[in-house]
């Protein structure tokens, strides 16, 4: 009996960890996106009435091509084909808004600010514990 409650208790506290893990990812994709958002808009100079009408359609945008990510992971050129088409639907949305030419921008804006992200995650993420004890063994 007493094997049977630790089981279910440590079954119930991993259960509790993983669902707080998935809470604080979403949290940290939700940041990612405000802040792109925000990125962008200050980039492409948008008025308040732009950014009022952009942030809603880059939402969806952004819900999409993560989502694109994901599902494609495997295969690259799927994943670039279906990015291609993903961006050149969201365009005509954007042009609405901002015109042609910054709404090519969007894009443009969007691999700078990942390309920031990635740089700042490496240079704020420590080295890898077994990085270190392996160059230790050699």
């Amino acid at each position: 009996m007493k094997k049977l409650l630790v089981i279910l208790s440590l079954v119930f506290i991993s259960s509790i960890r993983s669902f707080a893990q998935d809470d604080d990812n979403n949290n940290g994709n939700d940041k990612i996106r405000d802040k792109m958002t925000e990125f962008i808009q200050k980039r492409l100079n948008l008025t308040r009435n732009e950014a009022e009408r952009f942030s809603p359609i880059f939402l969806r945008y952004f819900r999409e091509w993560r989502n694109t990510l994901r599902e494609n992971r495997n295969d690259i050129l799927i994943r670039q084909q279906k990015i291609v088409e993903l961006r050149l639907r969201y365009r005509n949305e954007f042009k609405e808004i901002v015109g042609e030419k910054r709404s090519n921008e969007v894009y443009v804006q969007q691999e700078i600010f990942m390309r920031e992200l990635k740089d700042l995650r490496r240079s704020t993420l420590p080295e890898r514990p077994a990085r270190r004890f392996k160059s230790a063994l050699q």
